[in-house]
């Protein structure tokens, strides 16, 4: 995406560029090596653009805004890991980006090997982390319940100093692992991506071709009350047009957060169910508005957190939740991936291309694998430095997400995402929000406690 209309140059910068956000009365207003916005009625485009006061004014502000962007992009330190006790799962789901022989026949890792991984884990997060603060592990897939024994065990050793959630396709959540995990305050993420069987068994079945729906339906009912729940929704060719009664379902079924997540086109079976950017942006913001309408409705907000992390990239940059959509990624810096056999990558959307293993957990020093070149590759993907992210307005906002999916499907890591036109369009409606003093609706509750106003600026 380039920006339209006119870029402004006064002296040494501000560059401001215009960005229409499709609404009546406002345009946005970025600058976009920092990531600073403004929203103009467009009747005063022409003298806010000219505007020696709120140039004046921003430019005294633009180096700190600077500095705080670039700490966000390349000063973290990671937080959390994602693990995979095992490389096996009972599904075998059109867009996994998991290999289908690793999930047929892959290997478990043993619980006395997963201990030690947490053991080695919880050495490098105490060097790195501040006082009193608690690493993150998420059990991730793969299937992790398909090393059930594993993990729980793993989770009573370290349960008082480490937090955990698990992301699960639900089919073996049996009334014991649920009581095991409620107990221990673990999260516990679903898949579900349709409101009826046949939509969500056109792209999510198990190996031998049986529908999984009643069953993640089933644990969706006995997670009812549990605050610490959520579900997946990966938008696809298949589902778009079921997107707003699947928010129907999910919040009356009383689900605290869902995403809706653009299918990760990493390889090429996903590829194959890979929605156009118009019709995902239709169906997406479709399903956000009725989701507002439950919520004037009932009281009862239900957060599609991908979204609320667009906003937040707007809002309050640095209380962004998620770190998919920035550019370098969250891989490698806020976070890495655990393989079973102790193989160590950026993201679990990695896993299964080795070019992309920077080292072992169980002979490695963790710091050396973070600055290896496989991790670099994506730790130093950086949107200013090619087109046609270098040029666009909102690059700090979207980030051109996926890096694995630009390596894999459009040619390398200097190359954009698979849904650029997609996440245009939701920064241009979250713009739209804003304007219209509707963004806290589709926000978490006290989203902004602790956040200060860096910048403000009115002209009456």
């Amino acid at each position: 995406m380039r920006a339209p209309g006119l870029y402004t140059n006064s002296g040494t910068g501000p560059t401001l560029v215009p960005l229409d956000i499709g609404h009546g009365d406002y345009v946005a207003v970025t600058d976009p090596k920092t990531a600073f916005w403004a929203l103009v009625r467009k009747d005063r485009l022409a003298s806010s653009l000219s505007d020696a006061a709120l140039l004046d004014a921003y430019r005294l502000k633009a180096d700190a805004f600077a500095r705080e962007l670039h700490e966000l992009r390349f000063g973290l330190k990671p937080s959390a890991v994602y693990v995979n006790p095992t490389e096996r799962c009972n599904l075998n789901c059109t867009y996994c980006y998991i290999p289908e022989g690793m999930r047929w026949e892959g290997q478990h890792m043993p619980a006395d090997r997963l201990i030690a991984a947490l053991e080695k884990l919880q050495a490098y997060f105490a060097t790195v982390m501040p006082a009193g603060h608690q690493p993150r592990i998420i059990f991730h897939g793969a299937e992790p319940l398909m090393n059930q024994s594993a993990m729980f065990a793993a989770i009573d050793a370290f349960k008082d100093n480490m937090v955990f959630g698990v992301q699960t396709n639900a089919t073996l959540l049996d009334d014991h692992a649920l009581d095991f995990l409620t107990r221990r305050r673990v999260s516990i993420g679903l898949s579900l991506d349709g409101p009826r069987a046949e939509v969500t068994d056109a792209t999510r079945f198990t190996f031998g071709g049986k529908s999984v729906h009643d069953k993640v339906l089933a644990a969706m009912e006995k997670l009812r009350g549990y605050d610490a729940w959520s579900v997946i929704a990966t938008c696809t060719a298949s589902n778009l047009d079921q997107l707003v009664p699947l928010m129907e379902l999910f919040h009356a079924r009383e689900v605290p957060t869902c995403m809706l997540n653009a299918v990760r086109c990493t390889l090429e079976g996903a590829r194959k169910v890979r929605p156009d950017d118009g019709d995902l942006a239709r169906g997406f913001i479709a399903a956000l508005e009725r989701s507002h309408t439950l919520y004037l409705e009932t009281g009862r907000k239900l957060v599609v957190a991908n979204f609320a992390n667009i906003l937040l990239a707007i809002m309050a940059p640095t209380a962004r939740r998620l770190m998919c959509d920035i550019s370098p990624c969250g891989g490698g810096r806020a976070f890495f991936a655990l393989a079973p056999d102790g193989g160590m990558f950026p993201c679990s959307e990695f896993i299964g291309l080795e070019e992309f293993r920077g080292g072992n957990l169980f002979t490695d020093v963790v710091q050396d694998v973070l600055d290896s070149p496989a991790f670099r590759l994506v730790t130093e993907r950086n949107v200013d430095r090619f087109s046609p992210c270098t040029d666009c307005a909102i690059r700090h906002f979207c980030g051109s997400p996926c890096p694995a999916e630009a390596h894999q499907m459009n040619g390398g890591m200097d190359r954009i995402g698979a849904f650029c036109g997609f996440y245009e369009e939701q920064v241009r409606y979250a713009f739209r929000l804003i304007a219209d003093g509707r963004a806290d609706d589709f926000l978490w509750d006290e989203w902004d406690k602790g956040v200060e106003t860096s910048f403000a600026f009115t002209r009456q």
